[in-house]
């Protein structure tokens, strides 16, 4: 019998797979992987052989003992999985093409995880993740369930509220990528780097930031108030910040809340990109494109730094990251998704929520934040309802959850665009819904 552990990656042909294998090798001496199953699905198939051929140059490189193995069988993959991460696209980027392009036809933001664009993610994602845990009560009830498919908050409640899976951590690279930002703001090494970490998954915001243990946090929102300093990601246009603004709110904001403090100057940026040539999945699908031509190369044998183009960049680095941390014990700190229980004083004990916590072999422990910023704390509470109105749609097929999800959403002005919006949407997305199997509205 292999002693070694048993990684399964569902969406194992996406383009940040070779993220992944790079930091199993990197950490191979104590994390001692013997098998990583790639698995996707028919349409995935020529990305899963690319990747997975990438895969296993990159192992045999680095001389490491470990097998690649590629399947679109899902559920024999996770027989005796250690570990389960996701990472898969229900709909691939067409699908996200409609996400952004549709909303802002109306004139409604359009964006991959927030607002119109994030409720169809998570309809489409939801049911799938549902269906992935009951296979793994079934074939692997003690593997660690880690997603980092979005939208990762809404995904990992669902979990939570709708499996008998406990074993579930969310993570996302926005936060891996605001300490990188501040480390390379400060001139020091991400080690250095520690922020206390407290909100929602793309809602989340630092309350305090430290060097060495030391605060810097007024030092750093006065650096970013500059836009050539700005902390920002592949995908989200850097606008800068008011500097009386970020020095009255007093926490470090995240890139995704441009969409929020800036919704009428990112929707104009937005609908001059859509109207000048595409949306972000246009880009993406460019930049895919590339990544597999490099990917196909048999010289190749290391992960393309092209690849940190991809606005997912360190996804993979903070997933390896945490395995290993619960694999040995390590106790150090990470920003994830977890069960609140009481970390976040003004959320549910009982929902995800993005917060620093003491990675343990039992899993994260949240650190206790105390209550939220009163300045920021209405519009966290605002983004948990509308995330936790959009699973009960995802789960029931309800078109009444899903207009009440899509109106309650602060970048939707009406319930009348909500409605034109979402009859639109679920039209065009028919095929990945098929919770929703009657008429699109009781109106209609």
């Amino acid at each position: 019998m292999n002693s070694g552990l048993k990684i399964v990656t569902i969406g194992g042909g996406s383009s940040y797979t070779p993220e992944l294998i790079e930091g199993f090798i990197k950490y191979y001496d104590e994390l001692p992987v013997s098998e990583i199953w790639l698995v996707d699905v028919e349409a995935g198939k020529e990305k899963l052989e690319i990747v997975g051929s990438l895969a296993k140059r990159m192992v045999q490189k680095a001389g490491v003992p470990i097998e690649i193995h590629l399947t679109l069988d899902r559920k024999e993959a996770l027989v005796g999985a250690d570990f389960v991460t996701t990472q898969f696209r229900v709909g691939l980027l067409d699908a996200r093409g409609k996400d952004e392009g549709i909303p802002l036809k109306h004139g409604v933001l359009g964006q991959e995880t927030n607002g119109p664009g994030g409720l169809f993610k998570a309809l489409r994602t939801i049911p799938v993740i549902l269906d992935i845990c009951k296979e793994m009560e079934e074939v692997c009830p003690d593997a660690w369930l880690i997603n980092f498919t979005n939208p990762a908050g809404m995904v990992t409640e669902a979990v939570l509220r709708y499996s008998n899976i406990n074993k579930v951590v969310g993570l996302c690279n926005v936060p891996i990528g605001m300490e990188m930002g501040v480390a390379k703001l400060l001139d020091v090494e991400h080690s250095r780097v520690r922020i206390d970490f407290a909100g929602l998954n793309h809602m989340v915001f630092g309350l305090d930031v430290y060097v060495d243990g030391v605060s810097v946090k007024d030092q750093v929102i006065s650096m970013i108030t500059d836009p050539d300093k700005s902390i920002t990601m592949q995908n989200i246009h850097a606008m800068g910040w008011e500097p009386e603004f970020l020095q009255a709110l007093n926490v470090f904001p995240c890139p995704y809340h441009n969409y929020y403090y800036k919704a009428g100057d990112m929707l104009e940026k937005e609908l001059k990109n859509y109207n000048d040539g595409g949306t972000r999945a246009q880009v993406v699908k460019q930049l895919e494109d590339e990544l597999f031509e490099l990917y196909k190369d048999p010289e190749l044998a290391i992960k393309p730094p092209q690849l940190e183009k991809r606005g997912g960049a360190y996804y993979s680095d903070a997933a390896v990251r945490l395995i290993h941390s619960m694999y040995t014990d390590k106790r150090d700190i990470q920003p994830v998704n977890t069960m609140n229980r009481g970390a976040i004083a003004s959320m549910p004990f009982d929902s995800a929520v993005e917060v620093s916590c003491i990675i343990t072999k039992d899993g994260p422990k949240p650190l206790v934040m105390g209550d939220l910023p009163v300045a920021v704390k209405g519009l966290v509470q605002q983004i948990k309802s509308f995330e936790q109105v959009s699973i009960e749609a995802a789960v029931t097929g309800d078109y009444g959850k899903a207009l009440l999800a899509m109106t309650i959403n602060p970048l939707v002005p009406s319930d009348r665009v909500a409605k034109m919006i979402l009859d639109e949407m679920l039209e065009a997305h028919k095929e990945y819904l098929p919770q929703f199997d009657r008429e699109l509205s009781p109106s209609l």
